[in-house]
């Protein structure tokens, strides 16, 4: 398994259609908690929270991302994983990335700095010592960054079954082109009740993780939050389900329909 359940679930959650909007979809204080299946397995949980700091003198977000693998599979392969991004409180745009991973003895740790006046992504490998230099794309986003930048400018009223949108990102020391399609509206089923959801569908590289280039739906919350409520996806071997758990810290009321 050459990348990890919590991964291939940050690279799910940049998933969304691009729009523009002046609402703030979350704040600092908002925590989320997921249950990821894969197969059969209760294979992890994953957790993101939000709050607040300063980065060279300015105020920004802090996001931190959590994953951790649990039960049977935590025995023959284990996760431990920590994502965290730094972004402009106003435009959304990412300062710094670290991801710092252990994968069933697979480790990664790298610290990103971004300068999006140059189009430069500064990579400083801490395990090996090294520093690298990559040209980015425009308005470029780490995994953690992609997910807090959409939710803000998703517009919930102008989207139309078939929207096709882009979005940039850079992982590790690759550009990355995420096409997304929005497919529509639904109502599910979740353990706090029943949820109105935007539904989209993301396509992806096939062969290295996925099974083919769509492989993926993604449900988010249809009111000003975006919450991620569902994600299914076919991989290259086995399935993988994601659940929102838990959540405190919402900037907007979570709109359940009662019955």
């Amino acid at each position: 398994m050459k990348k990890s359940i919590f991964t291939i679930f940050l690279l799910l959650l940049t998933g969304f259609a691009v729009q523009a909007q002046s609402q703030k979809a979350f704040g600092a204080g908002e925590w989320f908690k997921f249950r990821i299946h894969y197969g059969p397995f209760n294979a992890s949980f994953a957790t993101l929270e939000v709050d607040e700091t300063n980065i060279k003198g300015k105020p920004v977000y802090h996001i931190e991302g959590k994953g951790k693998s649990t039960g049977l599979l935590h025995w023959f392969f284990k996760v431990d994983d920590n994502y965290q991004t730094y972004i402009d409180k106003q435009d959304g745009k990412p300062y710094k990335f670290i991801r710092k991973i252990d994968e069933g003895g697979y480790t990664k740790d790298l610290e990103i700095d971004f300068d999006h006046s140059d189009n430069k992504a500064f990579v400083f490998d801490k395990k090996h010592n090294e520093n690298h230099t990559y040209t980015t794309k425009p308005n470029v986003h780490d995994m953690l960054s992609a997910f807090y930048y959409i939710r803000n400018n998703i517009k919930n009223d102008e989207l139309r079954p078939g929207d096709e949108m882009r979005l940039n990102l850079f992982i590790d020391d690759e550009n990355m082109d995420f096409k997304l399609k929005f497919l529509g509206r639904e109502v599910i089923k979740t353990k706090f009740g029943k949820v109105a959801t935007l539904k989209f569908r993301p396509y992806v590289m096939a062969g290295r993780v996925f099974k083919e280039k769509e492989s993926l739906t993604f449900w988010v919350s249809d009111d000003a939050n975006k919450l991620p409520i569902k994600i299914e996806a076919n991989l290259a071997v086995g399935s993988l389900d994601a659940d929102l758990d838990e959540y405190k810290g919402l900037k907007h009321p979570f709109k359940i329909i009662m019955e």
